[in-house]
């Protein structure tokens, strides 16, 4: 496909996901049948493309690929998206693959075959840094090598690109990084890791964005699922969103959704608030369909949605 203008850049992982549906997860050793199998195109750098686009912003994708079918249908579903796949590079082995497990009740565990993935090196990033001049806005995760992650994260930092840093799958981050994150964006289960504070209650939740912001961070989006997200910046102060309440069918990408729509809605001059409202209404419409990307919204229908429903925010 032809060049697109660009505001924002994902740099992360593409996967072919493999989605099992079940009644009830398995314990260890046991063996259960499946209700069904699907592949559909994932990763969360992908994902959070695909978001970003069709929420209306301008997207371009460096991530990799492999030499083999899955190829052809991940960069397809990209394009199909109007995201610029320009960058993406074709590394030799299999792409990488997710295999998803997901109950009745919505709820998914994931198993991550990195392949290409775990290919995309600093060399490349280097071949490209170009594209940072590009961009407004920088969108990371955490399915490429951490070294290549933390590399664009600091060159974007120092070319005054807006970076949101979304560390999932967890992991500990070095600490002189904090300083070059402007949007931390991450889930309970994620922020226990990256800051060893324990969140059992609404208290620990705060010191743990509290420890974050001290080390260096200049704002943080705790998601919590179904009951919203709680944000917290210096200069902006606490801001609650709440949850929409829908009938949850699959929460794969709601996360990836609500980071891609809340990066469009700020590239596109919408406040924080505004943003955050617009993302977690983005995240509620995904979870109410099967898949990754193909439950992801367009921005008509997120609009659409917030029409309907009137929840706001509470401060």
């Amino acid at each position: 496909m032809g060049r697109i203008t660009m505001n924002i850049l994902v740099v992360g992982s593409i996967n072919m996901d493999i989605v099992n549906r079940v009644v009830k997860h398995p314990l260890p050793g046991e063996t259960i049948k499946g209700l069904g199998t699907m592949y559909a195109p994932g990763g969360k750098g992908a994902n959070q493309a695909v978001a970003a686009s069709l929420a209306g912003g301008h997207v371009k994708m460096l991530g990799a690929v492999g030499k083999d079918p899955f190829s052809l249908e991940l960069v397809a579903s990209l394009e199909k998206s109007n995201v610029d796949t320009s960058e993406i590079i074709k590394k030799e082995g299999t792409s990488g693959m997710a295999f998803i497990t997901v109950d009745e009740s919505g709820e998914n565990t994931i198993i991550l075959s990195e392949g290409s993935n775990g290919k995309l090196s600093i060399k490349d990033v280097e071949e490209r840094l170009q594209l940072l001049e590009e961009a407004n806005i920088l969108l990371l995760q955490n399915e490429i090598p951490l070294a290549t992650t933390l590399f664009v994260l600091k060159e974007a930092a120092r070319r005054n690109v807006q970076t949101y840093f979304n560390p999932a799958p967890a992991l500990e981050i070095p600490i002189d990084v904090f300083p070059f994150i402007d949007f931390l964006i991450l889930n309970e289960t994620e922020i226990e890791v990256v800051t060893g504070i324990r969140i059992d209650t609404e208290k620990d939740q705060e010191r743990a964005i509290n420890w974050l912001i001290d080390k260096g961070v200049k704002s943080v989006i705790l998601t919590l699922g179904e009951k919203g997200s709680q944000y917290y910046s210096i200069n902006e102060g606490k801001i609650i969103t709440n949850g929409f309440k829908v009938n949850a069918i699959d929460t794969t990408a709601a996360g990836d959704t609500f980071i891609g729509a809340f990066a469009s809605a700020k590239a596109s001059g919408k406040d924080t608030k505004g943003a955050l409202l617009f993302a977690t209404a983005a995240s509620a419409i995904t979870v109410t369909q099967e898949g990754a990307q193909h439950s992801i919204p367009v921005k008509k229908e997120i609009t659409e949605f917030l029409e309907v429903n009137k929840e706001g925010i509470d401060q």
